[in-house]
């Protein structure tokens, strides 16, 4: 079983491709940032003939975050950015909301059910990595993804 930590997010710079989108805490950026992912992908020849088999599971986890921004920090957050980040062997993604709360990724499990349980148990079933990264404020917070390709 993957270890779900912050492993790999301080070389997520070094990561050759990468994009980054803002956008209003609305629903309909939970599809604005599920196409960008997949334009992404494609240009950067990932998913380009044959969709490649993380590309799905990948979706729905950025989808499932993406939709937790929406529902739960947009009384204090106006905007989400979502970053997207990949090599020939790795396909990472944060996104970020400027409310305090941290989830615990491990308690999700717990709990059942719910979106951030999804994003933990395909995040492991992928062997990839997700944790929280509080902003240096303490504002905010990312949750990051990174998964194997």
């Amino acid at each position: 079983m993957a270890v779900i930590g912050l492993a790999g997010l301080t070389e997520l710079a070094a990561l050759p491709y990468q994009h980054l989108l803002t956008l209003p805490t609305m629903p309909s950026a939970v599809r604005v940032a599920r196409e960008t992912a997949e334009l992404a992908l494609a240009e950067w020849g990932i998913s380009a003939a044959v969709r490649h088999p993380v590309t799905d599971p990948a979706l729905l986890i950025l989808s499932e975050l993406v939709t937790n921004s929406v529902r739960h920090a947009s009384a204090l957050s106006s905007q989400i950015t979502i970053m997207y980040a990949a090599s020939r062997d790795t396909f990472a993604f944060g996104v970020h909301d400027r409310h305090p709360y941290q989830p615990p990724l491990y308690g999700a499990m717990t709990g059942g059910g719910s979106g951030l349980a999804t994003v933990v148990q395909l995040t492991l079933e992928l062997a990839g990595t997700a944790g929280v990264r509080q902003d240096a404020d303490g504002g905010g917070k990312s949750i990051w993804v990174t998964l194997p390709l």
